[in-house]
């Protein structure tokens, strides 16, 4: 595995950063304090391409892989996890699930419109009773002649209210019946699909969270993906690319907080010198490079098995479990070496330590991560 970042990784990183620091830093604490979900930056956003980074240009994306895709959600949660935790869900989840299991009809229909945030795209699974259970999903879809009927309320939805298309996982079968569910293409204009309640978060909170309804919800045969029964061995494939976005976000979130406690320890003076000359806070700087450096080789080496086709639940797992933990820990000693400081809504990090947090919940929560490895390493 070559370390070295090409030229289009370098490129794609200046782009996102360029674009980060122009279009989100200035007003990140406004949509933070509102809850303001901004949809025109994931418009400019599509103009530059990294609404599809993922999609071949045949598509009308941008035809990049997965190494330069983790360093645009990377340069992105430097600057706001929320911006990021919504790129990487469009990107990852609603697209990729499109790209990775529809027809050709269905690429050609949904991929050039979300490519270029046309369409924001949402991703739905979870459900109110059941998260890491989602072989017990309530939601079902019943085949009416060339037709099925969607019923049930999905939640912890991304862009579940603003989202203009959806992938729904339904359940076609018995509960917990092996095969038992299904995954459909649902445009936000059918009738009988309503977003429901918001989510007021502790962080992430520019970054849309809702529930999405299907009340007699009718779509055609037509926006079925892949086989009936496929919906969760599907889910379970986009999951595994998506843990490379999640632990991309986490390490994006924590790069932010460790070069801003960074930057503060040089200038922040007590007893007549800077604060990073004292060893509590050389060492704190220590752990948090470290632990940095550490979760960037577990992405990379998830990235780099996904590019080759090779299997890597174990990986992605490790890395989004690993890098999430210490997101959380590292915006945390960020906070402690700003001090009274750290704890105000006027410097950087308070914000980093909240949004870290979801990282170690969304798309599986460390605890299931673990459950993944650990199954991985006894096969």
């Amino acid at each position: 595995m070559d370390f070295i970042q090409d030229e289009i990784s370098l490129q794609a990183a200046q782009t996102a950063r360029d674009f980060a620091n122009m279009h989100i830093r200035p007003n990140l604490m406004v949509w933070d304090e509102s809850q303001e979900f901004p949809l025109q930056v994931f418009k400019e956003m599509g103009k530059l391409g990294l609404m599809g980074i993922l999609v071949p240009e045949t598509y009308g994306g941008t035809g990049l892989g997965y190494f330069e895709y983790n360093v645009i959600i990377q340069e992105v949660a430097k600057v706001c996890g929320s911006i990021g935790l919504s790129l990487a869900a469009h990107n990852s989840l609603c697209t990729n699930h499109i790209l990775t299991f529809g027809n050709e009809n269905q690429k050609q229909q949904y991929l050039p419109k979300l490519s270029t945030a046309e369409f924001i795209g949402a991703w739905g699974l979870t459900e109110p009773n059941t998260g890491s259970d989602a072989g017990n999903m309530k939601t079902t879809a019943v085949k009416e002649g060339d037709n099925w009927r969607i019923n049930g309320t999905k939640s912890w939805i991304t862009h579940g209210k603003s989202g203009d298309v959806a992938v729904v996982i339904c359940r076609t079968g018995e509960p917990r019946a092996k095969n038992n569910s299904t995954a459909f293409i649902v445009d936000r204009n059918t009738p009988g699909f309503s977003a429901g309640k918001k989510e007021n978060k502790l962080g992430m909170r520019a970054s849309e969270t809702a529930e999405m309804i299907f009340d007699n919800c009718i779509i055609s045969d037509s926006n079925r993906l892949g086989e009936v029964g496929d919906g969760f061995k599907q889910a379970m494939k986009i999951l595994d690319g998506g843990r490379i976005s999640i632990a991309a976000l986490s390490l994006g979130i924590a790069k932010g907080a460790f070069e801003a406690a960074l930057k503060y320890s040089k200038e922040r003076q007590q007893f007549d010198q800077p604060i990073s000359n004292f060893q509590a806070i050389s060492f704190k700087l220590a752990d948090m490079a470290t632990k940095i450096e550490c979760a960037e080789l577990l992405i990379h080496q998830a990235c780099d098995l996904k590019m080759k086709g090779l299997p890597m639940t174990k990986e992605s797992a490790m890395a989004k479990y690993y890098a999430s933990e210490i997101a959380v820990e590292i915006s945390t000693d960020a906070i402690q070496i700003f001090g009274g400081y750290g704890y105000t809504k006027d410097f950087p990090v308070e914000k980093f330590y909240r949004d870290s947090k979801l990282c170690t919940i969304g798309e599986g929560t460390s605890e299931i991560q673990k459950l993944v490895i650990g199954r991985e390493i006894l096969k």
